[in-house]
């Protein structure tokens, strides 16, 4: 792994914790996890098992540790652990077509929604946290998805054209 390429995931890391952080929470104590934005970036600058697991990792983990959400941290971990390897997946077979905005943002949005469904199947029906699951993917995970959209439109974009400009050896710097 190029340390490089580590410290460029390790920023995207620690500006979706930035953000998770600031945002207010809602619907029972979950919030929009832009946690979620940044690790999408992050697979598709670096689709590699490798980094994918280093991303899935630290996002989880931080994502637990801030949760506002009851019983939020085992959750958040397996949630980003599966998500971040099926997105992965998703952009290896589709790996010419995630180059185009509209096809990343309509991925990113997938994502998420398959992050809350999962974090929230986990959080039920494993832990047994007693909410409501079909209020809160209503209310929270489809306002979520809608809002991770909105920042991946605006975030990729300056993050790929930056790194075009440097030197980072990523899927769009060739």
């Amino acid at each position: 792994m190029n340390t490089k390429n580590l410290v460029l995931m390790a920023l995207l890391v620690g500006v979706g914790a930035a953000l998770y952080l600031i945002i207010p929470g809602f619907g029972g104590g979950m919030k929009p996890d832009f946690m979620l934005t940044m690790m999408f970036i992050g697979i598709l600058l670096f689709p590699k098992a490798s980094h994918v697991f280093l991303l899935a990792l630290t996002t989880g983990v931080i994502s637990g540790l801030f949760s506002t959400f009851p019983a939020g941290f085992l959750p958040n971990i397996v949630d980003k652990f599966v998500t971040a390897f099926v997105f992965f997946a998703v952009v290896v077979a589709l790996k010419h077509f995630t180059k185009k905005l509209p096809v990343a943002i309509a991925l990113a949005g997938i994502g998420t929604l398959l992050s809350g469904i999962i974090f929230l199947s986990v959080a039920i029906f494993v832990l047994g946290v007693n909410v409501p699951f079909s209020g809160l993917v209503i209310g929270v995970v489809l306002p979520t998805v809608a809002l991770n959209a909105i920042a991946f439109f605006f975030i990729f974009p300056i993050v790929t054209k930056l790194v075009k400009r440097s030197k980072f050896d990523t899927a769009f710097s060739n």
